[in-house]
């Protein structure tokens, strides 16, 4: 008899600024781990959908986010038509944080926490910014920044979740 495994998720997007109906996805970042297998992937532009984003889910038991209640979630939810609440277990980490005194974003919390990040000056405003460069002068290297601070939020997402939930 198989057993299927606990796959965990971790989510967080990039977009082109705070508001679900004037502003677009741009990534969609998601991490997947099951203690022995690990799996990532990432939808970016016309690729994102909301079918899109539940295959890349499918399998999944557990869902994570930082601030993912109140801006990851409702964004997808807006423009994709997705509800992942619904849908999956989800525990936003952000809540954890605040339980044990940790204010700020995930950045914020992160470097109180000592969790290495290899672009410490990257934030939201940037991640704006390096999608613009992308679209409008063709800057795969701005891309590739993108979406290697975009895994670098995932992955660390994990980390936190493992350091705040035993």
């Amino acid at each position: 008899m198989s057993t299927n495994p606990h796959w965990e998720a971790y989510l967080d997007i990039e977009t082109t600024g705070f508001h679900p109906v004037l502003n677009e996805i741009t990534v969609v970042g998601i991490y997947m781990t099951n203690n022995s297998e690990d799996r990532f992937i990432q939808l970016v532009g016309s690729k994102i959908s909301g079918d899109a984003i539940l295959e890349a889910l499918q399998g999944t038991n557990e869902l994570y986010t930082y601030n993912g209640h109140r801006f990851d979630l409702p964004f997808i939810r807006s423009r994709h038509g997705v509800n992942l609440e619904s849908q999956f277990n989800h525990c936003d980490l952000m809540h954890h944080c605040w339980k044990n005194n940790l204010r700020g974003g995930l950045k914020a919390v992160e470097r109180c926490l000592g969790i290495e990040r290899h672009n410490q000056e990257m934030n939201g405003y940037g991640a704006v910014i390096l999608w613009w460069k992308y679209v409008n002068d063709y800057d795969k290297a701005a891309l590739k920044t993108l979406l290697d601070y975009n895994k670098e939020d995932v992955v660390n997402l994990k980390v936190l979740k493992d350091r705040l939930i035993h």
